[in-house]
């Protein structure tokens, strides 16, 4: 199947991953819907998006929408990890079961595929320093959110096992770049661009040293397009660059980036939901369907700032 003329249902539409998924399905001819809560800046959605206003526990609107799709992206799901172990009951009812039932809706309805982005920073758990981790790896997550994505994996093998049901599981690295909500306690990229243009201080978590598996948006919107249309025999899939990067580096590329002075880094407590050191291989993606990360870290970088630059300015003159 081409993903030109595939009619695409991207549920979470209006998040980070959502509109760069939405722009990117678009732009490769596939016929695109989105599910969710519209962002509160209605021009990120491109005005040929067609549209469903609901919520991920509606589960007849659910069903209603995910009827007859060939390709449905699930990308909703819970609170984000440092929230998440407060309230792991929360997660489970917020994500877990919604999520449960989608998989039910989409058997039902004759969804053609489920693609379902989990979370490569978290299902892994601790691993050991210096190891690209492979799908393979053992998986021993230290949050209730990274707990709720494995668990939606499990229930997809379940159901490819005793119905055949087709869905392609993709393990995402830390995505960063246009779009993402800079204000949110998740996405170290955005948060510390976004305190650095602001003249605020830029907050690091601990000494600085953990180690994480950073992707732009483009790329990972570009391995979720290809995956609706794979045709091989996996179904579980690393999506990061491969390469390792401590916080206190990101953080200091941005500073020399927007020509800041490092003492604007401000050290906060450690936190307990961080595993030290993740980094992933996404070797497998590669040799079945040809994907690998294209945007250079620096060009990256760069393109995100003059985004947030963008958006500041729009902002500040009504645009």
């Amino acid at each position: 199947m081409s993903i030109a003329g595939a009619r695409c249902l991207v549920l979470g539409g209006g998040g980070f991953l959502g509109i760069n998924l939405c722009r990117a399905l678009l732009a490769a001819g596939a016929e695109v819907a989105g599910y969710g809560r519209r962002p509160h800046d209605r021009s990120a959605l491109p005005s040929d998006l067609r549209w469903y206003d609901g919520d991920f526990a509606d589960h007849a609107a659910i069903a209603q929408a995910v009827g007859g799709q060939d390709i449905v992206y699930h990308l909703l799901g819970g609170s984000v990890p440092a929230q998440s172990n407060a309230e792991p009951a929360a997660d489970v009812v917020g994500s877990l079961l919604p999520s449960l039932r989608l998989i039910e809706a989409c058997r039902a309805g004759g969804t053609g595929r489920l693609v379902f982005a989990s979370s490569g920073g978290t299902v892994y758990g601790p691993t050991l320093p210096g190891i690209r981790i492979t799908e393979d790896a053992p998986t021993n997550p230290i949050t209730a959110y990274g707990i709720n994505k494995l668990a939606v994996e499990k229930y997809l093998g379940l159901f490819r096992h005793l119905h055949g049901f087709d869905a392609v599981v993709l393990r995402v690295a830390n995505p960063y770049g246009p779009f993402q909500h800079a204000r949110r306690a998740q996405g170290v990229v955005g948060t510390a661009l976004a305190h650095a243009l602001a003249g605020e201080p830029i907050e690091i978590w601990g000494d600085g040293l953990v180690v994480r598996d950073y992707l732009h948006i483009d790329d990972v919107a570009a391995a979720m397009v290809t995956a609706g249309t794979y045709d091989g025999g996996q179904w579980l899939f690393n999506v990061g660059s491969g390469q390792g990067r401590t916080v206190r580096a990101v953080v200091e590329d941005v500073c020399a980036l927007l020509g800041l002075p490092r003492d604007r880094i401000v050290h906060r407590p450690g936190r307990a939901v961080d595993v030290p050191y993740n980094v992933l291989n996404p070797d497998l993606i590669g040799r079945e369907m040809g994907w690998a990360p294209s945007v250079d870290w620096q060009a990256g970088l760069v393109a995100t700032a003059r985004w947030l630059r963008e958006r500041s300015a729009g902002r500040r003159t009504g645009a």
